[in-house]
């Protein structure tokens, strides 16, 4: 069978969503020929290059000039030098639009470092208003080392444009996503495919890509919709398709919007854009499919976790035994395959100067996960009922790793990024002690659970094999509220598990929420509070608050129908788009909105180490309560951190569980030198012969991941015991108890 998978525009700029990777590898584990076209890239190249701007500006110069010369009308004298700025800049920016865009390649291809001087600092170059502001901003004089972020900003003020005089819905990360979600009916949505972006550009790329590749055979084709901000292009996409096609393709829609939005479908003007609606994972619906020959039609009876849309919509069976379990060993087995992708193409964006909000956007990461679903999956806000929470299933890390190591060396690609929904610690280990064995220097991070099992010897042992940043969600940062939604943690453990990552030179990253049900003024202060004091001690590097949503699929509105909640009152919407019937309003839920601002400000301001020591009420301009939590509550809890660290490296630890990190040690008389950290240690040797001192050290080395062999440690010290306060010393400085 001939596959195609198709990636629809717009995600994130810098990396593949991992979706086509995950089929790809799967249609081909079973003997298929599988394509993999990110046109999500494709489009953004489509766009900003010299072509794609040429077209642009000729066909929105008369349009901006026009609203510049309205703008300027009403005395918005600002907006209409921005717009007239633009064209009369329009050949400088088709000039400099493939530099910047290599740039932000690093300069794949082309070099770019020599073209950054005169892009900061001649005159002959485009300028925007975000390009103009991120200059004026510096605390110092530039330098072409800021020519990323002025790139970065250049891009962001080409789709300020685009927004404004040619397309309304445009986005660099989610395209007419408002569309989707507030729209009241399908008719409505289907207004917006022959949007100018997707009819100007879209058109164009779908035309080279799947255009150019001659296909003549029948072809299963899956479109995965991630977000709302890609299912306007996905519907574009099938309508192409079926337009050039035919009945030789057989269209099916998948991912993870579709997955918390559509599990009903009742309209069958969908017909027109898709044949299938795959749901879930997608292995047991498309095994299932192509058992019973997806171009048979033998389809009598309901197909597991896939609904049928022509020529009548059959709903899904999501009950089966055996395509559960061949989708179980899919999920342990499988390894993306990226062979598709040419990860030169995607420009890494440095959008924020804070390191960890970096992550998201700089840096080619080639996207993973260690486990599907979440081996918590109990926080009641969270949507615990659907699969991609709620069905845990661990990868063969061994497996994984093997398969990620050769396609990291094949693409030249140094970063992974798990996208669990919560790494597993003990897969975290393992990778670590995978990467470290074959001394791969491989970067990678993701999402965590703050819990008290990250010891400061687990952070430093991940450190060292690659783990460069966590983000995890603490939501309520209160004891009572952390109960309340069920997080199955408290506050001293996510101080514990901070202070081992920060100590590690690890980077975190929180998520809060605020205006869960049953919050409280004094609950949101507190929680405020806490996270101020979690960043004035240095435990945290970034966040972000959300206001909480109410969803069908979380577990609270689960119980709620349990009746459970008696004062929670869910409002059924009257005229709710079809894709957004998830979400939920409920009585009361508005109550601490007006906190929003004041949070987002004050965690703008600690993210950059500013503010710290501002009391949290002045962030607001009406009145607040007074924090009711000790102003040293936190650092309380790293003293208990501190102490329980301590205490367990004073003890004789288990040398099976034991690694050495600290790499090369220097003999020099009774004394032994290294460096772990960034810095030197000495300690000295009992008396002795020397060849039992050097018989130390090689036990010492045997200790070491690529050479892992603890019987010698062992059989050394029940023949010294002399040594086993020297052993116990190195402990926090290169030992460590895994």
């Amino acid at each position: 069978m001939n596959v195609l998978i198709i990636t629809p525009p717009l995600v994130q700029l810098n990396a593949p969503y991992p979706s086509g990777a995950y089929l790809s590898s799967f249609f081909k584990s079973l003997g298929h020929k599988a394509t993999w076209l990110d046109l999500s890239i494709e489009l953004v190249h489509e766009i900003f290059s010299r072509r794609g701007l040429e077209h642009l500006f000729a066909l929105t110069e008369k349009k901006a000039m026009e609203k510049a010369k309205t703008a300027e009308s009403q005395g918005d004298e600002e907006t209409a030098r921005n717009l007239r700025r633009y064209v009369l800049q329009s050949e400088l920016w088709i000039n400099w639009i493939d530099d910047m865009m290599n740039i932000l390649t690093d300069g794949n291809g082309t070099s770019s470092r020599e073209i950054c001087h005169k892009f900061m600092f001649s005159p002959n170059v485009p300028r925007g208003a975000r390009m103009e502001n991120y200059i004026e901003s510096l605390d110092r004089e530039p330098n072409a080392d800021d020519c990323r972020n002025l790139a970065t900003m250049a891009l962001a003020d080409l789709a300020d444009y685009i927004t404004v005089v040619f397309d309304r819905e445009f986005s660099l990360v989610r395209y007419a996503e408002s569309i989707t979600v507030n729209e009241t009916s399908f008719s409505e949505i289907e207004k917006s495919i022959d949007s100018p972006v997707l009819k100007e550009f879209y058109s164009r790329v779908l035309e080279r890509t799947v255009g150019s590749l001659n296909i003549e055979e029948n072809t299963l084709v899956c479109i995965s919709v991630p977000f709302a901000g890609t299912f306007t292009s996905a519907l574009f996409t099938g309508r192409w398709l079926k337009e050039k096609f035919g009945n030789r393709f057989f269209i099916s829609f998948g991912g993870g919007f579709i997955n918390t939005e559509l599990r009903e479908i009742k309209d069958k003007a969908f017909g027109k854009y898709a044949d299938a609606i795959s749901y879930d994972r997608g292995y047991g619906s498309y095994k299932n499919l192509l058992d019973l020959g997806v171009f048979d039609g033998n389809f009598s009876n309901p197909l597991y976790k896939m609904t049928l849309l022509n020529p009548e919509i059959k709903c899904a069976e999501h009950k089966n035994s055996g395509y559960e379990k061949f989708e179980n060993q899919m999920t342990e087995s499988i390894v993306p395959d990226y062979s598709n992708i040419d990860f030169s193409k995607y420009p890494r964006v440095a959008d924020d100067i804070n390191p960890m909000q970096r992550l998201w956007s700089d840096g080619a990461w080639m996207k993973a996960y260690l486990a599907h679903g979440c081996y918590w999956h109990r926080c009641a806000f969270c949507d615990t009922t659907l699969d991609y929470v709620s069905s845990y299933k661990m990868t063969s890390i061994e497996n994984l790793y093997k398969g990620l190591s050769f396609q990291l060396d094949e693409h030249k690609v140094r970063g992974i990024h798990f996208v669990d929904e919560a790494m597993p610690p003990k897969a975290m280990v393992k990778f670590a002690d995978l990467a470290l064995s074959e001394k791969k220097n491989y970067s990678w991070w993701g999402n965590i659970r703050f819990e008290k099992v990250y010891t400061r010897d687990m952070a430093d042992f991940m450190a060292a094999g690659g783990l460069i940043g966590v983000s995890g969600g603490i939501e309520i940062a209160t004891g009572s509220g952390l109960d309340s939604i069920s997080k199955g943690t408290d506050i001293n453990s996510i101080v514990k598990a901070c202070c081992a990552f920060k100590e590690a030179g690890i980077l975190v990253h929180a998520y809060m929420i605020y205006g869960y049900f049953g919050e409280t003024e004094q609950d949101t202060i507190n929680s405020m509070e806490t996270l101020r004091q979690l960043y004035e001690a240095g435990l945290l590097d970034s966040c972000f608050w959300h206001k909480f949503v109410l969803t069908r699929h979380s577990r609270i509105y689960s119980e709620w129908k349990e009746g459970k909640y008696p004062d929670l009152k869910p409002v059924e919407p009257k005229n709710a788009g079809i894709f957004a019937k998830n979400g939920l309003h409920f009585e009361g839920e508005n109550r601490l909105a007006k906190f929003g601002d004041g949070l987002n400000a004050s965690l703008q301001a600690w993210m950059h180490g500013e503010k710290l020591s501002m009391s949290v009420n002045k962030w607001f301009d009406f009145k607040t309560p007074s924090p009711s939590i000790p102003k040293d509550f936190i650092e309380n809890a790293i003293a208990l951190y501190e102490a329980e660290r301590n205490s367990d490296w004073g003890k004789i630890p288990s040398i099976e569980k034991c690694r050495w990190l600290g790499g090369k040690i220097m003999q020099d008389g009774r004394h032994i030198l290294w460096s772990y950290m960034q810095e030197e240690y000495r300690s000295k040797l009992p008396e002795g012969k020397d060849g039992i001192q050097k018989e130390f050290l090689d036990a010492l080395d045997c200790l070491k991941c690529e050479k892992f062999n603890p019987d010698t440690m062992k059989n050394f010290l029940a023949k010294n015991p002399e040594y086993e306060k020297i052993f116990r010393k190195l402990r926090g400085s290169g030992l460590v108890e895994i």
